[in-house]
């Protein structure tokens, strides 16, 4: 390919990229500015002109996909030769090659997991090895390591991060994780680095060949370098200037692992001379998108170093936040919408929902799946899937055998109840102040104890019902579905159509980030999930929990600061929802009621049908029974299982209100718009043989 070609249609910063072949160069690339296009059409141009040799050529990233990425880009513009991997990929390629020159020994088996191992270490220590405690302490030996300490340092050392134990626990636990590895013979994925700076910087040989064999480097992502990578860098390149970096201070969003922004910003004290460009044109997000992250980013402390979004698309529609009274109406309000879309044609792998925590994962799963939209969940567990949740319902189901219901008294509630159960679990009202998996087990279990105390019923066996109810209204995930996912699970990647859920004060930011930079990374999450739209974007938040629930919510703080104009201006950025109290449509004072008994209804299929699961039903069963043959009829003819067309709790409700307009039945959840257009006039007719 003439060098020429690789230049044509690149954009003048992108240009200004790729002609830059010599010395230190640095590329701030904001959100959807073509950062990977740029980086290879600077490595291609540079091949293709004779100023660098693919094979002394090595770009390196963070993923295997983004890795896989750059190798396809670069075949596509004739380039070969060139190495493409994540930093752990090429350090353990090198360490591979010189085992021999730094052991005796064979090459030691690298462990997949560091949980069996931590977990003998903390029993060791009289430190029950929960799985949750196992994950965060795995974490914290992680990133303590990356930091270049050991069980030695980590005992003394000055540290902001929250450690699952104290530090004199975790550093006889290291120690103890550390003898374990050797008696085994087997290393981690830290030792790899390690052991390879350990051997560049005490062999002189060894650093020579690396230096020799590699000339110019590429780093993707560099806002995500942490401290080890950083010093394996720079052994790497010697005393070379040959460097490329790229990231978006904006999109940090992994200082829990080590990931420091630092060695970006710093970048041209580190190099002096270092030629800096600035991607600013955004071929991804709307202008109406990018205005409104401009006003995010730039309401905080990271301004300073923020690229400011020029959007290059077409306009789009105005992004939205909406309120609602509680977060089941906001779950069914958003699959309604989304279930809207993909009827007029919007695919469904076109639509994402975000969310800061895994457990708000449970009422939008649920919702969409009572609209018969397929979902995949990426990054995390379904709720009802998780370990956690799983031991709890068991717990709880065995513990509601013992119920005895002649002597059950308002004198323990249900909400006691399932409390003294997740006691048992080491669960406790106290809200944890570390990160990572105890708190996502600690969210998650406080999700049910808020779904018990705002649960009308005070019977532990009608709620372990209701618990599986719930868990039996979700569906396996298919390749074409709507994404949901938590914005860490979302970094990288982008949607037309973007859904961020559960936008309110201790969500974004979290309750337990008290500190200024741990607001300022909250503020960078959402930064990166507004800008993973790119057509549409629409966030909203709930006041409560439950129907019904205390309303002590307020929106997000972040929100707040940039929204145009007051709640309740129909040409405001911020939007009143359907279900929220005082607002326009249709208010709900409280939950739905059963209409047999007047109670309060709970579970998504409770609601649908309009009735409680105990009272008795009224619909006539061959009746359901035609009703069930005419959806499947229909499945058939789209090729789609059942429940897209409807769920049986839509046809139930059917069944049992006998609706005699598109009015009535428009009013059965399950039954939008769009279905009401495809199959309304059908099931009116349905109906009407039985009247």
């Amino acid at each position: 390919m003439d060098p020429q070609e690789v230049l044509s249609g690149l954009d003048d910063e992108q240009r200004a990229v790729a002609e830059t072949l010599e010395g230190p160069v640095m590329v701030l690339a904001g959100a959807g500015t073509g950062k990977t296009r740029a980086i290879t059409h600077r490595i291609a141009y540079g091949v293709l002109t004779g100023a660098h040799e693919a094979h002394r050529t090595l770009a390196v990233t963070f993923t295997n996909r983004a890795a896989g990425e750059l190798r396809g880009r670069l075949r596509g513009l004739g380039v070969s030769g060139v190495q493409a991997r994540t930093f752990h990929a090429a350090s353990l390629r090198q360490l591979r090659y010189f085992w021999p020159r730094i052991s005796e020994g064979g090459f030691p088996d690298i462990m997949p997991s560091k949980a069996a191992l931590v977990a003998r270490a903390l029993s060791a220590h009289d430190i029950s090895p929960d799985t949750s405690l196992v994950r965060d302490v795995s974490s914290d030996i992680e990133w303590a390591r990356v930091n270049f300490h050991d069980e030695h340092s980590i005992a003394t050392i000055d540290t902001d991060r929250s450690l699952a134990i104290t530090p004199a626990e975790l550093a006889r636990v290291m120690a103890a994780y550390e003898e374990a590895k050797s008696d085994r013979g087997v290393i981690d994925f830290e030792d790899v680095m390690i052991v390879l700076i350990g051997a560049l910087t005490t062999d002189e040989s060894i650093a020579r060949e690396v230096r020799n064999a590699y000339r110019w480097f590429t780093v993707d992502e560099f806002q995500d370098v942490n401290p080890i990578q950083h010093k394996l860098l720079g052994l790497w390149r010697g005393e070379r200037d040959d460097l490329c970096v790229v990231g978006d201070p904006s999109q940090t969003i992994y200082s829990f692992t080590g990931a420091s922004p630092h060695y970006l910003l710093r970048f041209p004290q580190e190099l002096p001379g270092a030629t800096t460009v600035r991607l600013v044109r955004c071929y991804r997000c709307s202008p109406q998108i990018v205005e409104l992250a401009n006003g995010l980013i730039h309401a905080g402390a990271s301004a300073r170093n923020a690229v400011t979004l020029r959007s290059q698309t077409a306009p789009g529609v105005e992004p939205t936040i909406t309120d609602y009274a509680d977060d089941v109406t906001e779950a069914r309000s958003v699959a309604e919408r989304i279930a809207r879309a993909i009827s007029t044609g919007t695919r469904p792998r076109d639509i994402a929902v975000l969310y800061r925590i895994n457990a708000q994962a449970v009422e939008i799963e649920s919702a969409l799946a009572d609209e018969g939209v397929p979902v995949t969940v990426r990054g995390s567990e379904r709720f009802f899937e998780r370990a956690e949740i799983r031991e709890a319902i068991t717990r709880l189901r065995a513990a509601a055998r013992f119920v005895d219901e002649s002597q059950s008294s308002a004198a323990t509630s249900l909400t006691e109840s399932v409390v003294d159960v997740l006691s048992a679990m080491g669960w406790s009202p106290q809200q944890p102040t570390t990160t990572g998996a105890v708190r996502e087990r600690w969210e998650s279990l406080a999700a049910l104890v808020e779904l018990a105390r705002e649960t009308p019923t005070q019977d532990l066996p009608a709620f372990v019902t209701l618990l599986d109810e719930r868990a039996s209204s979700q569906f396996a995930p298919v390749a074409d579905g709507v994404t949901l996912a938590s914005v860490h699970a979302a970094k990288g990647l982008e949607w037309p159509v973007v859904y961020v859920i559960g936008c309110s004060d201790g969500l974004i930011p979290l309750q337990h980030a008290d500190g200024p930079d741990q607001v300022e990374e909250e503020r960078r999450l959402l930064y990166v999930a507004m800008t993973r739209a790119a057509r549409e974007l629409h966030m909203s938040w709930a006041q409560s929990r439950q129907p019904g629930g205390r309303t002590n919510r307020q929106v997000s703080r972040f929100l707040a600061s940039i929204a145009r104009a007051p709640i309740g201006d129909d040409r405001a950025f911020v939007k009143r929802g359907a279900g929220r109290k005082g607002g326009r449509g249709k208010g709900r004072r409280g939950p739905a009621q059963c209409r047999a008994c007047g109670k309060a209804l709970v579970t998504p299929g409770e609601r649908t049908i309009g009735r409680c699961r105990t009272c008795p039903s009224t619909f006539n069963e061959s009746f359901f029974e035609e009703l069930k043959e005419w959806r499947l009829a229909h499945a058939s003819e789209r090729n789609v299982p059942a429940y897209v067309v409807f769920t049986d709790a839509t046809l139930i409700a059917v069944a049992e209100q006998l609706p005699d307009d598109r009015e009535a039945l428009s009013a059965i959840p399950g039954i939008g718009p769009a279905k009401l257009d495809a199959y309304g006039e059908e099931l009116l007719e349905l109906v009407r043989t039985q009247r």
